[in-house]
């Protein structure tokens, strides 16, 4: 195939490093590179879940077989990127790639295994076939709602974590963070008709258990300077990258009231990252919270 890639940070690198040692040729377009090849049989998005909309609208896409790698909620509109897509391009066929992968990983060709999402399970299985090289695993599904929903969540969950560790709470608490955590994230994911074994696999719990436990990661990295005392703005100054979990905590916090949703860390996170409280606060108030059935 002839892929090009919208993105060219690590991410889109890593991932065309994957797709040419799968065989394929690869193109790369950006703001510095906005030459398109004459013919793309697929585009992989690989930037930020907030710029999404305008690469689409800048590539005018059209009927094209669309693979996004971004995770995150649209912040203006609490939409999911594949929502975001169809916005653009109506006629687009969506594909969402996402897992437990870093791109420096990915590129030491390291063992990696992410799930891939598609209209269909076949179709979807065509292209992890297509894409997937001896350490690159990909694993398709249809169900395009829970990968997406676990991607974006998991990155605000991420940055709960690296507060507490910043904080010096120490690995009990964040081990109970992580696990109350990922009852949130699955509340809210099946109230949007999200498979539950979708949550439990790569996309959801496997991609949880890797920003929530290392400096890799930019939203734990983030949480971890906003715990040790840091801003949030300064500890986005600090970052790497864009942190994507940053943007999403507030319309995840929306998203939850709108849907009665009961999601006290994600509420939490939006809340410091906002400015209107602070991590000691937010952690005395989850202790305090009433006591109740664990699986309620």
């Amino acid at each position: 195939m002839k892929i090009t890639i919208a993105g060219a940070g690590a991410w889109g690198k890593a991932l065309g490093f994957i797709a040419q040692r799968a065989g394929h040729e690869v193109s790369f377009w950006s703001r510095q590179n906005q030459i398109l090849p004459a013919h793309t049989d697929a585009y992989i998005l690989a930037v930020p879940a907030q710029a999404v909309r305008e690469t689409c609208a800048a590539l005018k896409l059209n009927k094209a077989v669309v693979i996004c790698a971004a995770k995150g909620i649209e912040q203006s509109t609490g939409k999911l990127m594949a929502e975001v897509v169809h916005d653009v391009a109506p006629a687009a066929e969506f594909y969402v790639l996402s897992g437990p992968s870093f791109a420096a990983d990915v590129i030491a060709g390291l063992p990696t295994a992410v799930a891939l999402a598609g209209p269909t399970l076949e179709k979807a299985m065509v292209l992890a076939e297509a894409l997937s090289t001896r350490t690159f695993r990909i694993y398709p599904t249809a169900d395009v709602t829970g990968v997406e929903i676990g991607g974006a969540m998991k990155n605000v969950l991420a940055i709960a974590c690296g507060i507490v560790e910043g904080a010096g709470l120490g690995e009990s608490a964040r081990a109970g963070l992580v696990t109350r955590g990922f009852a949130e994230l699955s509340r809210y994911a099946r109230s949007q008709g999200a498979k539950p074994e979708t949550l439990m696999g790569l996309s959801g719990f496997g991609d949880l258990m890797l920003t929530c436990s290392s400096t890799k990661s930019r939203n734990y990295s983030y949480g971890l300077a906003i715990g040790k005392g840091a801003t949030p703005q300064e500890a986005q100054a600090h970052s790497a990258g864009v942190v994507e979990g940053a943007f999403t905590a507030s319309v995840a916090a929306a998203l939850a009231d709108q849907h009665k949703i009961d999601m006290p860390i994600v509420h939490s996170v939006a809340d410091i990252i906002s400015g209107k409280s602070n991590p000691r606060v937010e952690i005395t108030k989850l202790m305090a919270r009433p006591l109740r059935a664990e699986h309620e």
